[in-house]
């Protein structure tokens, strides 16, 4: 028996097509995703404790469109997502870490972004009076002790998120639930559509997205993987 010959070597020389694998139907409830995400639009882990509620807000921000989420790394409490909570949603979201705010703001103003903190203090704009027509960036803080000190000192401005009941406090989870889904219906609201890709990024967003939904992908993808 031949071990191989000419009528395999296509085989060897073309690299195998996501797509091919997939069903018409998820091939189209992804493209449906990338069409709404967006990039100009972000949230800011600055240093949580607790993996239930990173878990959460990374569940929040990719079930809403937004892509990327940034993390100032808690030095003594790493960023571990509870796996229960997230369902594998990481997956699908560009998750950015850094040892500092600083390296943060810096990524961000480098990318023209503006950068509010979330903070219950006097001068702090309400949530339903921002605008999200630019680069935005939320900022939600620590469990216990909330934004640092170097974040507020760093941000554009802070904002709060305004309560009708005698609670005055959200958990950071429900918090940033209630923020991201602020910005996401203002953007659909005002500009039309939330997701904003320039097309090239949205090319490569399904392509990745769409090897990601395979199963098998690491067997079958194992060369690009490495």
């Amino acid at each position: 028996m031949s071990g191989g010959g000419s009528r395999y070597e296509r085989f060897e020389r073309e690299p195998l097509a996501a797509e091919q694998f997939l069903l018409d139907v998820r091939k189209e409830k992804i493209d449906r995703v990338v069409s709404q995400r967006t990039r100009n639009f972000t949230v800011v882990l600055d240093r949580l404790e607790d993996s239930f509620n990173m878990a959460a807000v990374l569940r929040t921000c990719e079930s809403m469109g937004v892509q990327e989420v940034h993390v100032v790394i808690n030095p003594e409490a790493p960023f571990l997502p509870n796996s229960r909570v997230a369902q594998g949603c990481d997956k699908w979201l560009d998750v950015h870490q850094y040892r500092s705010f600083g390296e943060c703001r810096e990524h961000l103003k480098s990318r023209g972004f503006s950068i509010y903190a979330s903070a219950l203090r006097e001068g702090a704009t309400s949530l339903y009076s921002l605008r999200f027509d630019t680069k935005f960036a939320m900022v939600f803080g620590n469990e216990r002790q909330g934004v640092s000190d170097d974040v507020l000192a760093a941000v554009d401005g802070t904002f709060w998120v305004p309560m009708r009941g005698f609670s005055q406090s959200l958990n950071i989870s429900a918090a940033a639930s209630a923020c991201v889904s602020r910005a996401i219906a203002w953007r659909d609201e005002h500009l039309g559509a939330s997701g904003d890709l320039p097309a090239e990024d949205a090319a490569a967003l399904r392509d990745r997205f769409y090897q990601l939904a395979i199963k098998q992908r690491k067997r079958l993808f194992k060369a690009t993987q490495r």
